[in-house]
């Protein structure tokens, strides 16, 4: 399934043809490039979908390293369409989120990338003793 729409609708576990919420989840879907945009991913100049027609590839553009932009986007929407009911879980769907834009960023800033903070999957790392910031010296 390549159409962006039809793949995040099912992910909700709506079928493709059920097409009353449409309006709804292509809202947040194109709220979510938008956030993707200004974490540098997708065109320079902003994405949007209007139905099932655009495809991941048109986004993508067939770079297989930013497929977890795909899960990016479900989880988005699907905490903005249809949040679930316990507090502890939207937290933990908040925090997959939050590693999510953090690997999808780390990625595209490329291998050169030295963060001051290492997100370890549990927590954050502080940085080395050696760390250099702003080209200084450690």
């Amino acid at each position: 399934m390549d159409s962006i729409l039809d793949s995040v609708k099912k992910n909700l576990g709506l079928p493709s043809e059920v097409t009353e919420y449409d309006p709804d989840i292509i809202l947040h879907i194109n709220a979510t490039f938008s956030t993707l945009n200004q974490l540098g991913i997708g065109p320079s100049s902003g994405f949007s979908i209007e139905d099932n027609v655009t495809t991941w590839d048109s986004f993508l553009l067939n770079d297989d390293r930013f497929n977890d932009v795909k899960q990016y986007v479900y989880m988005k929407v699907r905490v903005a369409f249809d949040p679930p009911d316990r507090s502890f879980v939207l937290a933990s769907w908040e925090k997959m989120i939050t590693e999510l834009e953090w690997r999808i960023n780390v990625r595209r800033e490329g291998d050169d990338y030295n963060p001051i903070y290492v997100y370890d999957g549990g927590g954050v790392t502080p940085p080395s003793s050696n760390t250099i910031y702003d080209g200084g010296t450690p």
